[in-house]
């Protein structure tokens, strides 16, 4: 089939205004592809130019080969080149394209890609004779693109990877990425750069890779590769083109495109028939597995990750490959000469043992088990799949166990150093693998191991740690380990529960044997008891404790374990401490430690309060702590030398309230609540409001004795003084200093009996008669204020009652000239 031809050309000298024009166009050629095509084959020089070069300036000039996309599907294929101006005084240089249009789905002759058009000797110069050129078949040249790439690729390997990673992303039809600028010296170079691609990437990718070897406005290109020389390289990257500037010093970096990173390797080794050889293989287009396993099998070198993508690939496809090809993938994979494999690497080395073990003879996947132990003992790796034991039942695992053996015991045995428990599980399966016997070491790497479960578990991600699958592997293989690390982990439950059944919550360790194991029970009770009672906790408790199948009269630790559980973080209430309390002796709270729980419920229990059952003498809320001073008296009895300091201090301070609010307390009230304050410090606020609370409810009552009023007052302490003020401002005492006037009687004698009481009393004193007391007595009838003037006059003294004459009759003078300055403003 003949293909349509186009020639252009620039404009001619003094053709203002025009950029150039169609000097010869085929058949099947519209006029509105023309106008899409003008701007694709247009020319320009680059800087520096003479104006009248020589032919070697004149050969040197770039040419702009282009491969194009056009709107209706079909293709371009162009050429445009500089040539002389031979018309008489003009600039010296103009430039001709010369164009091949492919229509839509059809190929260059001899189903040539475009690239290996670069060479024909058929692209002119000139316009052929006539107006219309007659349709001219366009072959590849005799010289094709791909001779010498070998070379060029070698040339370009700092570069290599990362230029042929864009192309592959720059060819994708879907996903395609920024367009690539390709920054060289020669336009030659930049064909070169597309012929590697051409013989790299599978052909359907090749032919959606549009480009141009040449162009000065590399921003505006429809192409997906352009070709830049080094003085446009800025234009590019301020266009937002991925630039590789390959003429110019070796980049620092790589790329993490493992199919790329292959495919250098293969081209520096000048092998790329491996590339039609890969693509036979099963797999995506791009997918490493395939070339990397070509590649290895042909005895080139890859790196870790091409290792692992071939190893990954076989174990996916383990009879994709013959048994030679397997042979050879097998031995490159598991070479003793590589130091540098990754954990990537060998999990799939592990994989491809597992996908052949059974289908190959032990000879040929023996390398592999001796690798894959070797980099579980000296490695460090804790996540690798190990292969069976079988696989060294021969004289290759005798070799192995014999080198490798002393290392694991030497390990396990090593108390100084931190071990993770991925490793330390993975020394005991190696070791079971290889039949070295570590019976003496075991007690002690449990004891080891079980704590530093919890340690690692707590501070994983949610769901299983990394080391469950390993670990639980561990435990199915080896009886003596399983037995051994359970009791492990049920000896220190007592001390951490709650970690305990948070880790047994993520990993189901199998303890449904015949061992005891009370505090596993328990802690693996706990999360549905909690789920089937909710938040009813001694239910929970009771649940968790018969879990547990001992007594806690037997077995008292089994006491801190249940506790933990259910009350890990908070204290328990009163009513709760209670039931702790009499569901075993004081010996048995004391052996489990339980009782120091029962102490922080009662000081908790009296800060939170509860609901007030009585009333106190001025009539407000009064016994919400009495069961909690009742449990403080029975701790106090019960672990008299156990509870000290603070604790002790509290709860005392937690009795006298009781005291003060329901009973007849040693003198000296005032100096105690100070000195078991100071004692209880630091003390819970709330605590201390309630002692102040009820000390000063006491003094607030009419039958308080003197002796402690006195004191009170000239203790001259600002907190307690701060809380009698307000208590003596509530309305329960208003009420009664309205309706009682005894009790105003008393409170005016105490509130002016004191007046050289140091700096806190005064004020605070002379405050409440004019704010407290002045309004109830205001409120009253004449004849409850006259008993309550001759109340303070039985009480006191006749100068007594003279005062509070005078401290009444000034507040109705008071009254009295309010009014009367009323009645002057008014008129």
């Amino acid at each position: 089939m003949s293909l349509a031809q186009v020639h252009y050309t620039s404009a001619a000298p003094g053709d203002e205004g025009t950029a150039g024009r169609f000097t010869a166009v085929g058949p099947g050629v519209s006029g509105a592809l023309l106008a899409e095509i003008e701007p694709l084959v247009r020319y320009e020089l680059p800087g520096g130019v003479p104006e009248r070069p020589s032919d070697g300036e004149l050969r040197s000039l770039p040419q702009a080969f282009g491969y194009f996309a056009l709107s209706d599907g079909s293709r371009l294929v162009a050429r445009s080149a500089p040539v002389r101006d031979t018309g008489g005084t003009g600039a010296g240089v103009r430039f001709h394209a010369h164009a091949v249009h492919l229509p839509p789905g059809v190929p260059l002759p001899g189903d040539r890609l475009p690239v290996e058009a670069w060479r024909s000797p058929h692209w002119v110069a000139v316009t052929p004779g006539g107006a219309t050129p007659d349709p001219l078949a366009l072959p590849p040249g005799p010289a094709a693109v791909s001779e010498g790439l070998d070379d060029f690729a070698v040339s370009r390997g700092p570069w290599l990877a990362a230029v042929l990673a864009d192309l592959r992303r720059a060819s994708d039809a879907e996903t395609a990425g920024r367009p690539v600028a390709l920054v060289e010296r020669q336009c030659a170079d930049v064909a070169r750069w597309l012929g590697l691609a051409s013989v790299t990437l599978p052909r359907e990718s090749a032919e959606r890779l549009t480009f141009t070897t040449y162009t000065r406005r590399p921003g505006s290109s429809a192409s997906r590769v352009v070709g830049v020389l080094p003085e446009d390289a800025a234009a590019a990257r301020a266009a937002g083109l991925r630039v590789h500037a390959c003429a110019g010093p070796a980049p620092a970096g790589g790329t993490e495109d493992v199919w790329a990173t292959t495919a250098a390797r293969v081209w520096r080794s000048r092998s790329p028939e491996l590339f039609r050889e890969a693509r036979e293989l099963p797999g995506e287009p791009f997918a490493a597995g395939p070339l990397a396993v070509t590649a290895l099998c042909a005895g080139i070198a890859l790196g870790p990750d091409g290792r692992a993508a071939a190893a990954g690939w076989a174990a996916d496809r383990p009879y994709a490959l013959d048994a030679q090809r397997t042979g050879r993938l097998v031995e490159a994979i598991a070479s003793p000469g590589i130091d540098d494999r990754t954990a990537a690497e060998f999990d799939a080395a592990g994989r491809l043992f597992g996908a052949l073990e059974g289908r190959c003879p032990a000879s040929v996947t023996a390398p592999l088990a001796a690798m894959l132990v070797t980099e579980a003992v000296r490695g460090g790796n804790g996540s690798l799949e190990l292969p069976r034991r079988d696989a060294f039942a021969g004289p290759e695992g005798a070799e192995v166990a014999e080198r490798l053996g002393p290392e694991i015991l030497t390990e396990l045995a090593d108390t100084a150093g931190s071990r993770s428990v991925a490793r330390t599980v993975q020394l005991l399966r190696v070791a079971r693998l290889l039949g070295v016997d570590g019976t003496e070491s075991l007690p002690g790497v449990v004891d080891r191991l079980a704590p530093a479960l919890l340690a690692e578990a707590s501070v994983a991600q949610e769901g299983p740690p990394g080391f469950a699958p390993a670990l639980l592997e561990l435990l199915d293989e080896q009886f003596e380990v399983r037995t051994a690390l359970l009791g492990a982990l049920d000896r220190i439950a007592p001390q951490d529960p709650g970690a305990v059944a948070r880790f047994l919550e993520r990993v189901a360790l199998p303890f449904t044997g015949t061992q005891a194991l009370p505090h596993l029970r328990m802690c693996a009770e706990v999360p549905e008891a909690m789920a089937t009672l909710g938040g009813d906790r001694a239910a929970v408790w009771h649940r968790v404790l018969r879990a547990a199948g001992l007594s806690p009269f037997a077995e008292p630790l089994v006491l801190r374990t249940a506790v933990g559980l259910v009350w890990e973080d908070r204290a328990p209430t009163v009513e709760e401490a209670r039931l702790l309390l009499d569901a075993a002796t004081s010996d048995s709270h004391r052996v489990a430690g339980t009782w120091a729980r029962l102490v922080d419920a009662a000081l908790s229990t009296s800060a939170a309060g509860t609901s007030a059952t009585g009333t106190s003498a001025t009539g407000t809320s009064a016994t919400g702590t009495d069961e909690a001073a009742r449990l403080a008296h029975d701790l106090l009895r019960g672990f008299p030398g156990e509870i000290g300091g603070r604790e002790r201090a509290g709860l005392l301070l937690l009795d006298l309230v009781r005291e003060l609010r329901t009973g007849a307390p040693e003198p000296g009230w005032a100096e105690r609540v100070r000195t078991l304050c100071a004692q209880a410090e630091p003390v819970e606020p709330a605590l201390r409001e309630r002692a102040h609370a009820a000390l000063v409810e006491r003094l607030l009552a009419p039958d308080r004795p003197g002796a402690e009023l006195y004191d009170f007052v000239h203790g001259a302490d600002a907190e307690l003084i701060a809380a009698y003020d307000r208590t003596a401002r509530t309305a329960s005492v208003r009420s009664r200093l309205r309706t009682q006037p005894a009790y105003a009687a008393d409170c005016f004698t105490v509130w002016t009996a004191h007046p050289h009481a140091g700096r806190a009393w005064p004020p605070v004193a002379a405050a409440l008669l004019d704010d407290v007391l002045r309004p109830a007595v205001r409120g009253m009838s004449a004849e409850d204020v006259a008993e309550v003037e001759a109340t303070v006059g039985r009480t006191g003294s006749s100068g007594r009652a003279d005062a509070f004459r005078d401290w009444n009759r000034s507040s109705t003078l008071g009254r009295l000239g309010r009014r009367i300055a009323g009645r002057v403003r008014r008129g």
